[in-house]
């Protein structure tokens, strides 16, 4: 018997689009389906923002709507959020991977939910912070999973499930320490082979670690110096994610164009937040690879040169003694 293997891909949106439902809510959707808090005495909310100190339990509802003409059966399950390391976005744990924080507090009433065509359902979730919970900021999110798996054509097929999840910033009550750092930065210079010949680029790529235990919304400056102190660039990076969760850190990079072709000076990107300014820096020599070439000939020829004086300086010792 001829079987297939599905690949189980885990597509999980959590773009604030539209209300779904409940005109005055905000809610995560992909279209077909949407998720987000049910609505409160305190009025409707975008997200589960929520407070706790630990060792106490929360409870609140989820709503899921259905916006297709036929049924829909979905998977509830808690998820720990974290930062993508392709652009820093906010995405969730899959129901495979492991929970370690919201994740693994949230407890839907029900796992399992199916919705009517066209309308919605609430269901209760309890949160229990535990006793020996870090204070901070853990970020997760409730997620509802499409049991239906969209197979693909062929001898191995791929199949995909999709899920939504509505936002969760949970604080655990206690100390907040705001940490960040700018770490390994780099420089990658592409230059002409002959000088003026051309424009020189570079790629600045460095990393943003939030040591901390609180979301930071960080700003980037990069600035540039060259020989004496000349400024060659100040500008401030626009491709920074909105928030970076506690303990998480991304890759990014930056194109400058215009580099110089001929200079020797320092890169320095510095980042800032709520209470926090760190900095990252990095030198480099521009040279056109002609000229590259020229400093490192002439450089292998002193060194030739030195080791010949030497070998004939211990000869001629040799030969007085």
């Amino acid at each position: 018997m001829h079987s297939k293997l599905y690949v189980l891909l885990l597509v999980t949106a959590l773009t604030l689009i539209g209300a779904v439902a409940a005109p005055a809510a905000r809610a995560a959707e992909n279209g077909e389906w949407a998720v987000y808090p049910a609505a409160s005495q305190l009025g409707s909310r975008p997200y589960f923002y929520l407070s706790a100190d630990p060792g106490t339990t929360l409870k609140d509802q989820v709503t899921v709507a259905n916006k297709t003409g036929a049924p829909l059966t979905f998977r509830l399950y808690g998820a720990d959020a974290y930062n993508t390391e392709r652009d820093g976005g906010f995405a969730v744990r899959t129901s495979q991977e492991k929970q370690t924080g919201a994740g693994a507090w949230i407890k839907p009433e029900r796992s399992r939910v199916t919705v009517p065509p066209r309308s919605a359902v609430t269901v209760p979730y309890t949160l229990t912070v535990p006793e020996d919970a870090e204070p901070g900021d853990h970020p997760g999110a409730v997620v509802a999973l499409d049991e239906r798996i969209e197979a693909g054509t062929g001898s191995v097929a791929v199949g995909v499930q999709r899920a939504v999840g509505a936002r969760v910033y949970l604080r655990v009550n206690g100390p907040t320490v705001p940490a960040l750092a700018v770490e390994d930065v780099t420089l990658d210079q592409d230059r002409p082979l002959v000088p003026g010949a051309g424009t020189s680029t570079a790629v600045v790529s460095y990393t943003l670690h939030n040591r901390g235990n609180v979301t930071l919304n960080p700003k980037v400056a990069l600035r540039a110096e060259g020989v004496f102190g000349r400024t060659l660039l100040a500008r401030d990076l626009a491709k920074i994610p909105s928030e970076l969760l506690p303990r998480q850190k991304i890759r990014l990079s930056e194109r400058w164009t215009g580099a110089p072709q001929f200079d020797w000076g320092e890169v320095t990107l510095t980042a800032t937040a709520k209470d926090v300014r760190e900095s990252g820096r990095a030198s480099f020599l521009a040279l056109p690879w002609l000229a590259a070439g020229v400093v490192l000939v002439g450089g292998a020829v002193a060194l030739i040169a030195l080791r010949v004086r030497r070998v004939q300086a211990g000869r001629a010792g040799s030969a007085a003694d």
